[in-house]
């Protein structure tokens, strides 16, 4: 049975995705996920994962979907690799904290940013270098991410972390001084996505800086009485 991710915007209302969930089942859809991507200004953005009697019922589905009073179907895209957001967030973590080395962390960060958020492409950045430390697929031109990252960093404090549209997304690693920098086309970026990235960004820079300290704490071990 084929299954489809539906990202939809609907009223944040009680009964609207009661409405939604009665449209799939007239096209013999079966709701069995459901993931609140944004909600702010009276509308949700949420992702719903549907089971289909067949793939051919992609466009009835959405046509119905849309019927919903105030409901509009932004993407409707195929399951290819079943993801968990939340499973796959604490996967990640799990694995970010026992790499060993900086080079294995920063690696690990990249890829497995870009296959939970489903990016095209995923960079770490040091501002002060001519290349990304790490580059996953095919990531724009250095001086183009240098400069979306300062540009970025500039505006932050006139923009909420939760706020518009973006189908690139950044998270500082502060203590390590890089940025985890993400993107694909077609399909913007949402609030929690925005903020799966920071609080991945976080665990991996408090790693980072275990890694980097444990050599000193080594060679200059406390003494306790």
């Amino acid at each position: 049975m084929p299954t489809f991710v539906v990202r939809v915007w609907m009223p944040d209302r009680p009964g609207a995705l009661g409405a939604v969930a009665s449209r799939i089942g007239s096209v013999r859809g079966d709701l069995i996920g459901i993931d609140i991507l944004e909600r702010g200004g009276g509308r949700a953005i949420d992702e719903l994962v549907v089971h289909l009697a067949d793939a051919c019922l992609v466009p009835l589905l959405a046509r119905e979907i849309a019927q919903v009073d105030g409901v509009d179907v932004e993407d409707v895209r195929p399951v290819v690799d079943a993801l968990d957001p939340r499973l796959d967030a604490l996967e990640t973590a799990a694995y970010l904290v026992t790499r060993t080395s900086v080079s294995d962390l920063l690696t690990a960060l990249a890829e497995r940013s870009a296959h939970d958020l489903e990016a095209d492409w995923a960079a770490v950045v040091d501002l002060h270098a001519p290349l990304p430390v790490v580059a996953v697929g095919p990531v724009p031109p250095a001086p183009w991410l240098a400069a979306f990252v300062a540009g970025s960093r500039v505006s932050m404090a006139s923009r909420s972390d939760d706020s518009g549209p973006d189908d690139v997304v950044w998270a500082d690693l502060s203590g390590a001084d890089l940025v985890v920098v993400i993107g694909r086309r077609g399909r913007p970026y949402r609030a929690r996505e925005r903020r799966q990235l920071t609080a991945v960004g976080r665990i991996a820079d408090h790693r980072w800086t275990e890694l980097v300290t444990r050599p000193a704490m080594l060679l200059h071990p406390s003494v306790t009485t």
